[in-house]
């Protein structure tokens, strides 16, 4: 599952010292966004917080949705990573267990890492808005997981299902964290009960290969 995402970069780094200053500048781009919001961030700003001068901002972006494009694209390599590592515990045919590490690590991500609440996948800018093609991406990301644990070809109708999952689990958990601050645990335990029913008909049905 793990991968480079593409970032909307001017160039990319090349060199050791320029990844490490790319990092310190996406880091404090993820600062300030849960500081003060996108409408007040900056290209300068963020060039400040990450001390370096604002060419190197411009270097890799041309203005701060470019940034927050980044962000985006980072998140998806970074969330991939956990669930990646979560894998050798799973036993094979746990698309359950997988469902639920997919679902933790999102969640652990939305309450503790810097500007992931505004971003996520797709930046959320306005508020509440969604780029076209966010979720495709990450449902791009799952698919490939999700066949290997049941051990069935990622067809169309297993990647149709998968891409519902992830637009599904989308709505729902941006009203978990509407109704609390830090997800309510109660829509939470909802969305995951609504997930192992509708890709239990998916993944144990005749055409599939049962899961555990």
């Amino acid at each position: 599952m793990v991968g480079v995402s593409h970032a909307p970069l001017r160039r990319e780094p090349v060199q050791r010292r320029s990844a490490q200053r790319l990092a310190r500048i996406l880091d404090a781009c993820a600062e300030l966004l849960d500081e003060s919001g996108y409408e007040k961030l900056s290209t300068r700003a963020v060039a400040e917080r990450a001390g370096v001068p604002i060419g190197s901002v411009y270097r890799f972006f041309g203005n701060k949705r470019a940034l927050a494009d980044a962000l985006a694209a980072r998140n998806l390599d970074r969330f991939a990573e956990r669930v990646d590592a979560r894998l050798p515990s799973l036993a094979a045919g746990d698309w359950r267990g997988l469902l639920d590490v997919v679902l933790d690590e999102y969640l652990a991500m939305k309450r503790t890492v810097p500007g992931f609440s505004l971003v996520d996948f797709g930046h959320r800018i306005p508020l509440g808005g969604r780029p076209a093609g966010a979720n495709h991406r990450v449902a791009d990301r799952l698919l490939s997981l999700v066949a290997a644990q049941v051990g069935r070809e990622a067809d169309e109708e297993l990647s149709r299902a998968v891409l519902v999952a992830v637009e599904a689990a989308d709505a729902l958990l941006q009203l978990a964290f509407r109704v609390g601050p830090c997800g309510d645990e109660g829509i939470v335990a909802e969305v995951r009960r609504l997930l192992r029913a509708y890709l239990g008909d998916v993944l144990e049905s005749p055409s599939g290969t049962p899961g555990a």
